[in-house]
């Protein structure tokens, strides 16, 4: 098995079994709205046989980074529509991924009238960019009510329904990265002591509850889900209980039967190593899709395939700097370097002014 073969993930066909991994760009309008620049990076990316998108939040107060997109109003919706057809028209299928980015945010960086909220009262440590301003410390984020969680949750079937309305073939639930799904996950930032704090499966509630809804809104599917065992971005912590928890979810989230698991690993970026055991214990509890992703190359991806460890692989960075990162793997040619300093900037420059490779 080779990662240029094709696969079928839910009722879509995928060109191969090479994931574009979702990756934050801060190309959006101020207000939040996809840009026209936005239409040709994603197109000219179009070869991948899956595209997830940059973490698009389903709320206002969920926006949380400068230039972020949303999909919460009809503009984003109108906006997303312009790339959901360009990659199409490249024979291209494309998820969005929905991120609620929680407590990892400030006042600065939000639409006017909203507000900052997390499963507790407590602030993330450190400082966050701000167009307005700068580096800011972050806010201290407002507990959330059970009302706000149904709130919240109600938010992501809606962003889902207006995903699929976009022209998306699906979404990924983003669940992982110490965002506001993960926040509950985490003992770090859920101190709470109701029915969504505690032991693990009222850590999880929140989590399983989006993937239910969800899953009722638009089809199993159509819904996949990101997780980050052992991950520790944005103020999370290893914790006693992390398998036992990734069990749990794992095997509450595969009788949803949803379409994949995509299972982050940042060890080759410094991050604490994510241990075999986890991986194949989401493997075999879920028993479904997985997406296995981290410092990957065309020989460690192709080698996770053929050990039947994952039916999909994604790539990261070097689909920043390579549009036709498919084409430079099937053909062993050089890659380019990704500029560090685009990475979030506005404008094309390291965004969509990348060379693509003779042929």
């Amino acid at each position: 098995m080779n990662i240029f073969s094709k696969f079928k993930l839910g009722n879509i066909e995928l060109a191969n079994r090479i994931v574009m991994a979702p990756m934050t760009r801060s190309r959006a309008t101020a207000e939040h709205i996809p840009s026209e620049l936005m239409i040709k990076y994603y197109e000219q990316r179009a070869s991948a046989g899956l595209i997830i998108t940059e973490g698009t939040s389903p709320s206002a107060n969920g926006v949380g980074y400068p230039r972020i997109p949303g999909i919460y109003n009809q503009q984003q919706i109108q906006a997303w529509n312009k790339i959901t057809n360009a990659v199409h028209a490249k024979q291209g299928r494309i998820f969005l991924q929905m991120m609620h980015t929680g407590r990892v945010s400030h006042p600065d960086n939000m639409p006017a009238g909203t507000k900052i909220i997390a499963p507790s009262a407590i602030a993330l440590s450190g400082q966050m960019y701000t167009d307005a301003q700068g580096l800011q410390d972050y806010a201290q984020p407002l507990a959330m009510s059970l009302a706000d969680i149904e709130h919240a949750e109600n938010e992501y079937v809606q962003a889902a329904k207006n995903a699929i309305e976009a022209g998306f073939d699906g979404v990924e639930v983003h669940a992982a990265n110490g965002y506001l799904i993960n926040q509950f996950i985490n003992p770090a930032s859920n101190q709470r002591t109701d029915n969504y704090g505690g032991c693990v499966e009222n850590r999880c509630r929140f989590a399983r509850e989006i993937a239910e809804k969800v899953v009722e809104a638009i089809g199993a599917d159509k819904t996949g889900i990101r997780v980050s065992p052992y991950g520790v971005f944005n103020g999370m912590i290893i914790f006693d209980e992390i398998e036992p928890t990734y069990t749990y979810l794992s095997d509450a989230l595969g009788k949803l039967k949803l379409v994949y698991m995509h299972i982050v690993d940042h060890s080759s970026m410094g991050a604490p190593e994510v241990p075999e055991s986890i991986k194949l214990t989401i493997r075999h509890t879920f028993k479904g899709n997985i997406i296995a992703s981290g410092g990957l190359d065309k020989q460690k991806a192709e080698a996770i395939l053929n050990a039947n460890k994952a039916e999909l692989t994604a790539f990261g960075k070097p689909f920043i700097a390579n549009p036709d990162l498919v084409y430079k793997m099937k053909n062993d040619l050089a890659f380019n370097q990704p500029d560090f300093d685009t990475f979030y900037t506005p404008g094309e420059k390291g965004y969509t002014d990348y060379s693509f490779a003779d042929k």
